[in-house]
């Protein structure tokens, strides 16, 4: 009995969810938008351009950053490798130097 009494008390649930959820709602303006609707969507398109020149600006100044950081890290690697063989050729000259000496 209770299984019985179960499924009918679901079975009115979803119906009242239905007619709750797909019942039309009456509208205020009977030829869709009205003047105060355009006024602000019109409003919201210029809120939304200037959105849009904030986020241009934003990744301009993005790659700004992006390429003062790729050749700043261009500029230490380079900088490494000229002095590592800067010693290397002078630590190769004194051992030459070193052996040379040895030898006479």
């Amino acid at each position: 009995m209770n299984f019985v009494k179960a499924k009918g008390l679901a079975l009115i649930d979803i119906s009242a969810l239905f007619l709750i959820f797909f019942s039309p709602f009456p509208t205020s303006a009977e030829n869709g938008f009205t003047q105060k609707d355009r006024e602000l969507l019109i409003e919201l398109r210029v809120r939304m351009g200037e959105i849009d020149k904030r986020f241009e600006d934003m990744f301009n100044f993005f790659y700004i950053l992006a390429g003062i950081f790729t050749s700043s890290v261009v500029v230490v690697i380079g900088f490494a490798y000229w002095d590592r063989r800067t010693m290397m050729k002078e630590a190769r000259r004194e051992a030459i130097e070193f052996m040379e000496r040895k030898l006479y």
